[in-house]
């Protein structure tokens, strides 16, 4: 990258995905390798709780109440979207191609 380009590892809870990354705080939430700054805080969203919380309802309201209406075994017979977001599921794991990557 740049000299002064930016990243922001918005994984870092999980381990980051940038070969240079590793946590920060909000106390020094950046600091600069290779050239590049680097913003690596741990749990972003919790920062704006209230807005992270409206932010996720908005994104999942259609799968919980389709979940609701049909019931979790119809759902994700009848979801492709749903269905792609089950890992376990009555004992079992699934989507064992998205775990493996």
């Amino acid at each position: 990258m740049k000299p002064r380009s930016v990243v922001v590892d918005v994984s870092i809870d999980q381990g980051g995905c940038f070969e240079t990354s590793r946590p920060t705080t909000h106390d020094q939430p950046t600091y600069i390798e290779e050239g590049v700054v680097h913003y690596c805080v741990p749990n972003m969203p919790g920062v704006v709780a209230r807005t992270a919380t409206y932010g996720f309802v908005n994104a999942a309201i259609d799968y919980i109440l389709e979940i609701a209406d049909l019931g979790v075994d119809q759902a994700i017979e009848k979801d492709p979207a749903i269905r792609a977001g089950v890992n376990t599921y009555k004992g079992e794991l699934r989507n064992l191609t998205r775990l493996n990557k």
